[in-house]
């Protein structure tokens, strides 16, 4: 179970993170205020899927760790509370702060700079997790090294 439940969290975070970003950014330079507004107040929405896909590609990859802490495994352990830490410090509270500014029609330099800090949290994220999923095509001789 944990085999099927892991990659397909990790691939539902990943794109669900992907999702998010790509909005935010096709709607800021493309579309109209109201899109904007749009995209700002439907991604906390996004966190009732995307915060139990994180816990449990989280969760099942420590448990398919049994315990190891070296090679590709330990690396991608070492990788989560990075990812974890930059979802809870910066994006939840971001997204939360834009959406709340967006609704209000406040367009300001406050939104723009968190947005520039989301749009880069949003990044590091989505390459941490890209990584952490090469990483688990190596192990399981999926992708060569």
């Amino acid at each position: 179970m944990l085999k099927i439940l892991h990659p397909v969290a990790g691939i539902v975070a990943m794109i669900t993170i992907a999702v998010f970003w790509l909005a935010t950014a096709l709607s800021e330079f493309f579309a109209s205020q109201a899109v904007v507004i749009a995209v700002k107040t439907a991604i906390p929405w996004g966190f009732f899927l995307l915060i139990p896909a994180l816990m449990a590609a989280g969760g099942s990859g420590f448990a398919l760790s049994r315990g190891r802490r070296t090679g590709l495994a330990g690396i991608k352990i070492r990788r989560m509370p990075l990812i974890a830490a930059n979802g809870m410090v910066v994006l939840v509270p971001a997204a939360f702060f834009l959406a709340f500014k967006a609704e209000a029609g406040q367009f300001d330099t406050a939104f723009y700079g968190v947005q520039a800090l989301e749009l880069v949290a949003g990044a590091v994220n989505i390459t941490l997790l890209a990584l952490n999923m090469r990483d688990g095509l190596r192990m399981k001789g999926r992708l060569r090294p």
